[in-house]
């Protein structure tokens, strides 16, 4: 799984190039413009050809998911901790049939002991920040934890194989996209090292596993 969050700001072409990076197989793109406000991100959703609509996950104004057919739905960490205690409140007035629910950690531990079962969940940052100066990377190892994890922070296609070693199932890439002279070639190395790397792990995994038994 290979999920491209959005840059804070717009920069210039963006919606053309997210264009091209869905025709190149994007499949989750995580709507976070935590400037923009309600018309704001329709209008951006609007610039959006309707048939990309359901590749995107929304972080801010949750309602969005009843007027356009979304992925889903991402909690940021503070709005987790606001509501999630008490999800079916929260989700019942939100038509959610078929659509994901996913949070953000910074916490391995958090993220293991949350009861509620989302459908992944993004832990950063794995390695330093290419987006955020000083955000130093963690290098989380999170084998022992039996739930859908993609890591976040520094992911580029050199990256990649470390972070499905370190237990990853998914990688979410923002600046080693926005951040790159050549976005689409950016986004196709990536895709192509993360399908090279995931298919080494499985074999290496089926390896180890034929040998224990």
């Amino acid at each position: 799984m290979i999920v491209v969050i959005a840059p804070e700001k717009n920069i210039p072409n963006e919606i053309a190039i997210l264009h091209e990076l869905f025709q190149e197989g994007l499949t989750c793109y995580h709507l976070r413009k935590p400037f923009k406000d309600y018309q704001e991100h329709c209008d951006y959703l609007d610039a959006i050809d309707k048939k990309y609509h359901d590749r995107i996950v929304v972080h801010l104004h949750h309602e969005l998911i009843n007027n356009y057919n979304l992925k889903g739905l991402h909690f940021q960490e503070q709005k987790r901790i606001d509501h999630i205690d008490n999800p079916g409140q929260y989700f019942k007035k939100f038509d959610m049939y078929g659509k994901t629910i996913s949070s953000s950690f910074h916490d391995p531990k958090v993220l293991e002991a949350c009861e509620f079962e989302f459908d992944y969940h993004l832990l950063s940052p794995v390695f330093s920040s290419i987006s955020k100066i000083g955000y130093e990377g963690k290098g989380f190892d999170v084998n022992p934890i039996d739930k859908f994890i993609v890591g976040m922070g520094g992911i580029t296609d050199k990256t990649i194989p470390e972070t499905l070693r370190l237990g990853f199932k998914g990688i979410g890439v923002l600046g080693g996209i926005w951040n790159m002279e050549n976005p689409i070639k950016s986004f196709l190395e990536i895709q192509k090292q993360y399908e090279r790397s995931w298919n080494e792990q499985r074999k290496t995994s089926l390896r180890n596993t034929t040998k224990d038994i």
